[in-house]
């Protein structure tokens, strides 16, 4: 067990600024998502946007971040994480004024893009800044647990600052918030900030970051154009076979590297593809649920975008309730309890949702939103604990940051999928009203939420443990990280 070792004061007033400071990044980057969701019923009056628009209006963000978070953190390692990350800052600040101006949506999805590209550099960066800060294991837990803190916060917040500057100012105006924090942030990562690198950086992997780049556009441009141009025409078709071979080719090429982007080796461990697939799926649910949820209140209900703001609060305090919550439950007890309980609660919340009609009681809604938001509270911590337990300490970032992509991967299906849903049920001739073409979104996110809970279940089994270790005896024998002390990642797209 690690000695403890206070750190000097002078030295934790410096680890606390550092830590301040990655804190900032991940404000805006979390803020900037909730809010660009209350305000997309705005930007599709103005812009004259359709679904198809509003959908990549999302995704191309997160579509940015999922495909380049890996290199970004792998690129920091090399070259400078402070370097990284001052640039991630700046081409978001940057990106948030361009947004704000974006004449025309086609603009404005570039400009969302290149967001994206920044974010991609901000949060794993910052956690591996953090990291590095804070050499003592219990220091660097608290820092962590602050960090962590930090996602509630803005998730609670985010809903409301968008309604209120949707409401007074307009939808340009939830960019301008990231401009004085992203510039503040640069100063101080300028003053505050340390340099470090890795001792043995990873090797840039540059075919394997293309075959990840293409299997992700090809499939999330199908799925959402798909809903437009017909599943069954030409482009849709090749784009669909793109992703496909992409996806067959990845492993394939990346098996022959000894230093892979995404190493498939780890998907032999039943816990590790377990947590990856929960990963997906808890943030297909979240994304899909306030994408459509969004869309209900104001397009349906007639809500303000503050009032639909507000409305979604009680689902984002149950999420900050239970998040610390779940990572006592996962030291104390594994990630059984939290990942079933989670699934189940997530189900109960989306099934209670499939009969949406223009005049659900408010009651009801308010309820689902409340069970869903402890629901996505409990998911968190498990399915990082159960990625990188078992795992040498040297992959535990590598096995971590796999999962986070897969976090934002969800982000990006959530919102294609139940949008190409909505869209293609709308658009049908005498097709129904959104309320009710949202029904099977509804039941995919149920389904969802009990495959999370059969993950919970099959994850923590002798068998699974079994296979977790099988994998890490392919590496070289060292310190293994267990459950209980398993660094949390965090989202940052929807969070986050």
């Amino acid at each position: 067990m690690p000695t403890h070792t206070p750190l000097p004061d002078d030295t934790r007033r410096r680890a606390g600024l550092v830590l301040a400071v990655c804190c900032l990044s991940l404000l805006i980057t979390a803020l900037d998502t909730t809010a660009v969701n209350v305000a997309l019923p705005a930007v599709g009056h103005e812009l004259h946007a359709p679904v198809s628009g509003l959908q990549w209006t999302v995704d191309g963000y997160t579509l940015a971040v999922a495909a380049f978070m890996m290199l970004a953190g792998s690129t920091a390692d090399r070259i400078g994480r402070r370097r990284v990350f001052q640039a991630g800052l700046a081409l978001f600040t940057v990106g948030s004024l361009a947004c704000s101006l974006a004449p025309s949506l086609g603009w404005l999805i570039a400009f969302r893009v290149a967001q994206g590209l920044g974010a991609s550099m901000l949060n794993p960066v910052a956690l591996s800044i953090i990291t590095h800060a804070f050499p003592d294991p219990r220091e660097r837990a608290r820092a962590i647990g602050l960090w962590g803190t930090t996602v509630g916060l803005s998730l609670a917040a985010g809903p409301v600052v968008g309604g209120l500057l949707v409401a007074s100012a307009g939808w340009r105006s939830i960019f301008w918030i990231n401009i004085p924090i992203g510039m503040a942030a640069l100063v101080l990562a300028a003053l505050f900030v340390p340099e470090s690198r890795a001792t043995a950086p990873r090797r840039p992997d540059p075919v394997g970051q293309i075959l990840v780049v293409t299997m992700l556009t090809s499939l999330i441009f199908a799925i959402i154009e798909g809903s437009h141009q017909g599943y069954g025409s030409t482009l849709i078709i090749a784009l669909f076979t793109l992703a496909a071979a992409a996806a067959v080719a990845l492993p394939v090429y990346e098996r022959r590297r000894q230093q892979p982007l995404v190493d498939p080796v780890f998907f032999r461990s039943i816990p590790f593809t377990g947590s990856f697939v929960a990963a997906v799926t808890a943030f297909v649910v979240l994304s899909g649920f306030l994408f459509l949820n969004t869309l209900y209140l104001q397009d349906v209900r007639g809500c303000s975008a503050l009032q639909a703001g507000l409305l979604t609060v009680p689902m984002a305090a149950g999420t900050a309730l239970a998040s610390p919550l779940s990572g006592r439950l996962t030291a104390t007890h594994g990630p059984r309890p939290p990942l079933v309980a989670a699934g189940l609660l997530i189900a109960v919340a989306a099934l209670t949702l499939t009969t949406l009609t223009p005049t659900t009681p408010w009651a009801t809604l308010l309820a689902a939103y409340v069970l869903l938001g402890i629901g996505f509270g409990l998911v968190n911590a498990p399915i990082t604990s159960t990625a990188v337990a078992g795992m040498p300490r040297a992959q535990a970032g590598v096995s971590a940051a796999i999962t986070t992509t897969g976090r934002q991967i969800g982000n990006n299906l959530g919102v294609a999928v139940l949008g190409s849903i909505v869209t293609a049920r709308t658009r049908a001739p005498g097709g129904p009203g959104l309320a009710t073409a949202s029904h099977p979104g509804w039941w995919i996110l149920a389904t969802g939420g009990l495959v999370i809970t059969a993950i919970g279940i099959a994850t923590t089994t002798a068998r699974a443990t079994a296979t977790a270790g099988r994998v890490a005896a392919r590496f070289p024998a060292e310190t293994t990280v267990t459950a209980v002390s398993a660094v949390p990642a965090v989202h940052g797209s929807a969070q986050t």
